[in-house]
């Protein structure tokens, strides 16, 4: 179904979708819980991970173009990944912890105080490492085939009131537009912004 909605995004030109960007949000949710693999049933995890290997590694994939089951009688359509760069984003929630437990833990010796001072505690995604996603619950095949990890900073007051108030369908925009067809102005005064952030 990825590749589907890739494919339909690109008026099903397959040379364009063999060459697209898929952005994979919330690939956190997918993670196992608990570090047991489990034999007799699988909530979330595992499973979803072993089937986005095969996409990943640079497959022929056949793709329904309508999508999913509901046209079981449709022409499939190859699609080979290898160009497609795969970009997976999630909140990794708790995975801070992870990663404070071992930068905590692995300074031995006598350079332990100097070491502590070093570490920003506010933003410690910054050391993330693949060990740690593969922690968090997801399977190193799936971690070894994204090549570049990388975090991104906490949003501070700037960046939170420029997406309030910047981007083409911002909120603050969206209220504006959505009073003007009663015929009324709004005004957000800078005070109010800031509360708001």
């Amino acid at each position: 179904s990825i590749l589907s909605r890739l494919l339909q995004n690109c008026n099903f030109d397959v040379k364009a979708a063999e060459r697209g960007i898929v952005y994979i949000d919330e690939v956190d949710k997918i993670a196992r819980k608990g570090d047991n693999p489990s034999i007799t049933r699988d909530v979330s995890g595992e499973g979803v991970q072993q089937g986005l290997l095969k996409l990943l590694e640079g497959a022929d994939v056949l793709v329904p173009p309508q999508g999913g089951r509901k046209h079981p009688e449709q022409k499939m359509v190859s699609i080979n990944t290898k160009n497609i760069l795969f970009i997976a984003g999630g909140a990794f929630d708790g995975l801070d912890k992870i990663i404070g437990r071992r930068v905590q833990t692995n300074v031995i010796g006598y350079d332990v105080e100097k070491n502590k001072e070093k570490i920003d505690k506010e933003n410690l995604l910054q050391y993330v490492t693949p060990l740690d996603i593969k922690k968090f619950g997801l399977i190193p095949e799936l971690v070894g085939r994204f090549p570049v990890l990388t975090y991104l900073n906490p949003l501070d007051k700037s960046a939170l009131r420029n997406i309030l108030t910047q981007p083409k369908n911002a909120l603050i925009k969206q209220y504006k537009k959505l009073f003007s067809l009663e015929d009324v102005e709004v005004k957000v005064e800078e005070e109010a912004l800031n509360f708001i952030v």
